[in-house]
């Protein structure tokens, strides 16, 4: 029986994705996309998982899409690459966009092409200081397919942006911190260690307000300045309600920890 190519494990509330090609560099192939796209849904509507990390087995995250399916060995037409794209391929894209969960990338080697893309899916990245980045579609004669064109400049900036995909520069840990690429870079040996911990740091909060704040900034993101305050102010209504915050504050006068319920 074949190793699953991409892995999910649960424990204290994190579900941990590690995809599993490491002999591949974890390269992106059919059976993967299926895999994960599987995974997604359960990360998305199992209880049991509150947040959810990201990461690559072996010592890549990923290195993009496989490229024994592409250059001459690519056999199908444009409307069948335009179809392979919008209906597979990106459902990665599309699925982690819906869940409102903490996604945390741990890039813990290197992030290329579509692999760089994957990591930009998720709502933060931590990187061992030996990851490496690298837009590197052009160099391929590709565009960015997953996503990158979207998240990108959202992340790092127009310019900057522009300046990764053109130059396809690899850029490292220190230097993705630097760009805001990344949030933390720790050694290679404490990286899901270090992320673990953060991650059940995030947990220890109330959880509504932590998917309720994802949702918000992601929306705020297209919006003016009055529509986002109508919008918080009818979130506020429900959180100044809610069970969890008397908690909070009950907590914080008697000097405990609270005890979240979730409502």
């Amino acid at each position: 029986m074949s190793q699953k190519t991409v892995i999910l494990e649960v424990k204290d509330k994190i579900g941990t994705i590690t995809i599993n090609k490491p002999s591949r560099k974890n390269a992106i192939d059919t059976e993967m996309v299926n895999l994960w796209s599987d995974i997604l849904d359960e990360c998305k509507t199992n209880n049991e998982i509150s947040a959810i990390i990201l990461t690559g087995a072996g010592d890549a995250f990923c290195a993009g899409g496989d490229k024994a399916n592409l250059g001459a060995n690519n056999k199908i037409d444009p409307l069948q690459t335009k179809n392979h794209f919008w209906d597979h391929f990106q459902r990665i894209a599309k699925k982690t966009a819906e869940i409102d969960k903490p996604i945390i990338a741990a890039v813990n080697g290197m992030a290329t092409g579509a692999g760089m893309d994957m990591s930009l899916h998720c709502d933060i990245r931590f990187a061992a200081k030996s990851a490496i980045f690298r837009a590197s579609y052009a160099a391929f004669g590709l565009v960015p397919g997953n996503g990158g064109t979207y998240f990108l400049p959202r992340i790092v900036g127009t310019s900057k942006a522009l300046e990764l995909f053109w130059s396809t520069d690899v850029i490292d840990a220190e230097e993705a911190l630097r760009i805001g690429l990344v949030n933390k870079v720790f050694d290679d040996k404490l990286l899901m260690e270090k992320t673990i911990e953060w991650v059940k740091n995030v947990l220890d909060q109330a959880p509504i307000p932590v998917r309720v704040i994802k949702r918000l900034i992601y929306q705020n993101i297209n919006m003016d300045l009055l529509t986002s305050l109508d919008l918080i102010s009818s979130h506020m209504a429900f959180a100044r309600t809610s069970y969890d915050h008397a908690e909070a504050i009950a907590a914080n006068e008697e000097k405990r920890k609270p005890n979240f319920e979730g409502r």
